[in-house]
C-alpha cells in the first residue's frame, strides 16, 4: 500500500468494517485512492477493502495497480492490535476442500511444511489474504522468479530449486501438513465446520519469548521506582519507540498500586539538535485533531489567536494528539488552576479563564481558525505530516539557530564537549 494510501484508513472505526460477502453490496465496495507507484514512480490506484472475516476479525484488504508499467501489489493488515499471545495452526491437509480454506497470513508470521523441511521465515513476505493453494502458488512464484539467472550462473543449484518446485506443485495432489506461527497472534486458518470443532486443525495460544516481543516493537523494560505521590514502591514500563519520518523516542509509564498514581512521559531518544524546530500548524479541520504530536520537554506552545503561550517547563514530555495536548491545556489553565477556587480566585479571572475554556473547546471541535505552534529549541519535538512524504500544505517547519540564552537553559554553554579529558 502507498504511503498516502495509508494515511487514508489510520484511525478508521470498527463500524465501518462490514462482513465479508460474494454479494454486490454498495456499502462493501473497495475505496478507491490515486497513490504513487513505488516502481515507476508515476500514479496508479489503491484500493482498500475494510471487511470483517467470520470467526476472526477486522482486516484492511489493499491491492495498488499501476496503468503505466503494470506493476501490482496486495496485501492484508489487521485492523485491531497485537493480541496478547502468539498463536499457532497445525493443519493436516488431506483433500481439494482443504485446499481451498481460507488464510490470513500476517507479515510476522512464519509458514512451515515439515515434510519437505520447508520454511518461509518472518517478515519475508508482505501479509497476505488467500488460500492454501494460493500460498503454496506464492512459494513457487517465489523460487521461480529468479531461475532464469541461476540456471546462467549456478545451474547446479537451479536444478535442485527446479526439483523442489516440483515437490510443492505435488503437494496439491497429496497429503500434507501446514504450520503458521503467528507470535503477533493475528494469523488465522478457516475452520469450515465452525461453530463445531475442526479435527484436522488444531489451534494453540502461546506467551511469547522477549525475542520475540523485541521483533515485533514491543518489548518493555520495567524497573522499581517510587511513586512521586505517595513514596510507595512502584514500577516504571519504558519503550524505545520509531516514529516515523522522524526519530527514536523512549516513552516511560508510571503506575502506582497504593494511591492509584498514574503518570507518563516522552523523552528524545537521541542527543539535542544542532538547531532548533518551530513548527507551525493552521488548523483547517476536525481531523487535525488526530495528528501524532510529541512535545518535549524543552517546547513551548504558542496559539497567537488566543495571544496564548505556554512554556516549556509547564507541561513534560509527552507523546500525544493535537486533541490530547489542547485538553491538557485546558486542564492546567481552567480546571486544576488554583486562582479559580477558594479566597484567591475573583469573578474577573474566573470568567477570562472559562472564556478561554470555551475557546480551546472550539478548536478541538474544528469552530475556529487558529495556528497552533511548538517552538523546540532542542529540536526534539514533532507534529505529524498525514500527507508524508509530500510536502504538508498547512504545516511550516523551521529550523533556527539557538540564542545564548536559550543555549543557557539547555545547559548547553557550559557542556564541554572536545578536549575534556585535558
Amino acid at each position: 500500500m502507498s504511503v498516502i494510501a495509508e494515511e487514508n484508513v489510520r484511525g478508521i472505526g470498527g463500524s465501518v468494517f462490514k462482513e465479508i460477502s460474494a454479494d454486490n453490496d454498495e456499502d462493501n465496495q473497495p475505496t478507491e485512492i490515486e497513490s504513487l507507484c513505488m516502481n515507476c514512480y508515476q500514479n496508479g490506484m489503491t484500493r482498500i477493502l475494510l471487511t470483517k472475516i467470520p470467526f476472526f476479525k477486522e482486516v484492511i484488504i489493499s491491492s495498488f495497480t499501476c496503468p503505466n508499467c503494470s506493476w501490482s501489489n496486495t496485501e492484508i493488515q489487521s485492523a485491531g492490535r497485537i493480541q496478547d499471545q502468539g498463536i499457532a495452526y497445525t493443519l493436516k491437509v488431506k483433500s481439494k476442500q482443504d485446499m481451498n480454506r481460507e488464510v490470513v497470513k500476517a507479515d510476522s508470521a512464519t509458514t512451515r511444511i515439515p515434510e519437505l523441511d520447508f520454511e518461509i521465515p518472518p517478515y519475508t513476505q508482505k501479509g497476505s489474504l488467500s488460500t492454501i493453494e494460493g500460498l503454496i502458488d506464492r512459494a513457487v512464484a517465489g523460487l521461480e522468479q529468479d531461475q532464469q539467472l541461476r540456471n546462467a550462473t549456478a545451474p547446479e543449484v537451479a536444478v535442485k530449486i527446479d526439483e523442489f518446485i516440483d515437490k510443492l506443485k505435488k503437494l496439491k495432489e497429496g497429503v500434507f501438513t501446514l504450520v503458521i506461527d503467528d507470535p503477533s497472534g493475528n494469523s488465522f486458518v478457516e475452520n469450515p465446520f465452525a461453530p463445531q470443532k475442526d479435527e484436522a486443525l488444531s489451534v494453540s495460544h502461546y506467551k511469547r519469548t522477549p525475542q520475540q516481543d523485541a521483533q515485533l516493537g514491543i518489548k518493555v523494560l520495567t524497573f522499581n521506582t517510587n511513586c512521586p505521590e505517595c513514596n510507595a514502591p512502584a514500577s516504571t514500563n519504558m519503550k524505545l519507540v520509531q516514529i516515523p519520518h522522524f526519530k527514536e523516542v523512549i516513552i516511560m509509564a508510571t503506575n502506582c498500586d497504593d494511591c492509584g498514581h498514574r503518570t507518563n512521559e516522552v523523552k528524545s531518544g537521541g542527543a539535542t539538535e544542532e538547531l532548533g524546530t518551530k513548527i507551525t500548524l493552521h488548523l483547517t479541520d476536525v481531523s487535525d485533531m488526530s495528528r501524532d504530536l510529541l512535545k518535549s520537554e524543552t517546547c513551548s506552545i504558542l496559539i497567537p489567536e488566543l495571544e496564548f503561550e505556554l512554556g516549556m517547563a509547564a507541561v513534560g514530555g509527552k507523546f500525544t494528539t493535537l486533541e490530547g495536548l489542547l485538553k491538557d491545556i485546558k486542564d492546567l489553565i481552567v480546571s486544576k488552576n488554583p486562582f479559580t477556587c477558594g479566597d484567591s480566585s475573583t469573578s474577573d479571572r474566573t470568567e477570562k479563564l472559562k472564556l478561554f475554556g470555551e475557546k480551546i473547546d472550539k478548536i478541538m471541535a474544528g469552530e475556529m481558525d487558529v495556528h497552533v505552534v511548538l517552538d523546540d529549541p532542542a529540536g526534539n519535538s514533532y507534529l505529524q505530516n498525514v500527507y508524508a512524504p509530500d510536502p504538508d500544505p498547512e504545516m511550516t517547519t523551521e529550523k533556527y539557530t539557538r540564542t545564548f540564552e536559550q543555549n543557557e537553559d539547555l545547559g548547553l554553554n557550559d557542556m564541554k564537549t572536545e578536549g575534556y579529558q585535558e
